[in-house]
């Protein structure tokens, strides 16, 4: 019998009522036989989104989760919502074309609006921490800023604003950034808590769920789909891979896991600062640098910072972990002293070896909705509705995604490539920052 995992020891937990963890969140194990039209496998919020939208079209859905909703990256990650992929849009026109790329970005911010609609639906507008963001430049832009800015707008209609370093220093008292494109579409959130929120919407449209119910095998038996845990066995016409990094450590469906590759990124969350971090930082949205290796944080609880960065393919937590966090902290904002980092935690994010999503079908009656690693929360939500689109009613947008195959990630040797390209790019990063002065 598996037994699952307490969620970890986040900011995000500790800002949960006392008892939403109590009870397994209220979801029972699998155990013994059941029959559905389509298994999701994964509770993170790919495999939530995609249970709610096909149940919301009348299908009958269950869903299985290793240990407990939310208890993966899909928990732990910064919460940050905004358009775009980890693969940049140059890159994908080069690849695709200027069509297909745009309908990439169109798609990536459909997930952005899924994510709001779906807060003020629900009236959960509480989950939102603060609006708008910022991607800082560390070196002196010249006219990159406003040639960026002219292009994304020209080519694929978004509205950025260029924040010069006078306008910047208005919201951030730090002399290390030289400029700025700011988005107000962007947002943050507490993606715990979201995802606790999907979990109730599934619920209320039917959606059978099942935590601390690993899977262990997956197999194709005649026209359908046997899936098998621990404790119980789902006979399905389709399934839906929705498991991501923590799926691959479990041997979920092995052609599909080495695919994948678990990268390790970490967050910490400072005690509560007062006017020292309400002096220093005035803006409340996400924040994050343009570097190959860069930082990302936000303002949380009025006077907490929330910080993440750094990344390894080691699955234990490097030495030090918030002592080296911290230090990135006060290179940035050396004012603010000597504190205590109250929460430090890692999460394991899925990477593919060419930086896009993996969405669509794999084979027949097999769906998959994973590969998430450096895109942010709005990929999850746009795989769930193309993926329960295309099952319920035919649609064929996931075809956007078929250039991006599952390939073979490498490995431990891929693992160690990852680790030595992402030192590459650090000293890359520092290299260009010292020219610069």
């Amino acid at each position: 019998m598996s037994v699952p995992h307490e969620h970890v020891a986040s900011f995000y937990r500790a800002s949960a009522p006392r008892a939403a963890f109590a009870g397994g969140d209220g979801f029972l194990a699998l155990d013994g036989r059941a029959h559905a039209e389509i298994c999701v496998i994964g509770g993170g919020l790919a495999g939530l989104t995609t249970a709610h939208e096909l149940a919301r079209r009348g299908r009958r859905v269950l869903l299985l989760e290793a240990d407990r909703i939310g208890w993966g990256a899909s928990g732990r990650n910064a919460g940050f919502v905004s358009g775009g992929f980890a693969e940049g849009l140059d890159a994908l026109e080069a690849r695709l074309g200027l069509d297909h790329a745009r309908r990439l970005h169109d798609l990536s911010r459909m997930g952005v609006q899924y994510v709001a609609e779906t807060l003020v639906s629900s009236d959960r507008r509480d989950i939102v921490g603060g609006r708008g963001g910022l991607s800082l430049w560390r070196t002196p832009p010249g006219d990159a800023l406003d040639r960026r800015q002219e292009r994304l707008a020209s080519l694929y209609g978004l509205r950025l604003d260029v924040w010069d370093r006078s306008r910047l220093a208005d919201v951030l008292a730090t002399s290390r950034y030289h400029g700025a494109l700011h988005d107000a579409a962007a947002f943050h959130i507490d993606p715990l808590a979201y995802a606790r929120l999907m979990a109730e919407r599934c619920r209320g449209v039917g959606v059978w769920i099942f935590e601390a119910s690993p899977v262990c095998r997956v197999a194709q038996v005649g026209a359908g789909w046997r899936v098998e845990t621990d404790r119980g066995v789902v006979h399905c016409e389709q399934v839906v891979l929705a498991t991501s990094a923590y799926g691959v450590l479990n041997h979920t469906y092995r052609p599909l896991d080495r695919a994948i590759l678990p990268v390790a990124t970490y967050v910490v969350t400072t005690e509560p600062l007062g006017a020292r971090l309400t002096d220093t930082i005035r803006f409340r949205g996400c924040l994050s640098d343009t570097r190959r290796a860069g930082d990302y944080y936000r303002v949380v609880a009025e006077d907490r910072l929330l910080w993440g960065g750094r990344i390894t393919t080691r699955r234990g937590e490097p030495h030090r972990l918030a002592e080296r966090l911290k230090a990135d902290i006060l290179r940035i904002y050396p004012q603010l002293g000597d504190f205590k980092v109250e929460f430090a935690w890692s999460g394991l994010m899925g990477y593919t070896r060419h930086r896009m999503p993996l969405i669509g079908q794999f084979k027949p009656g097999l769906w998959v909705a994973t590969g998430f690693g450096g895109h942010g929360l709005n990929t999850t939500a746009m795989a769930g509705v193309l993926v329960a689109a295309a099952i319920a009613e035919g649609d064929d947008r996931w075809t956007l995604f078929a250039p991006f195959k599952a390939r073979w990630g490498g490995g431990v040797a891929g693992r160690v490539a990852t680790q030595i390209e992402y030192w590459r790019l650090q000293a890359l990063d520092r290299f260009a920052e010292q020219r610069a002065g």
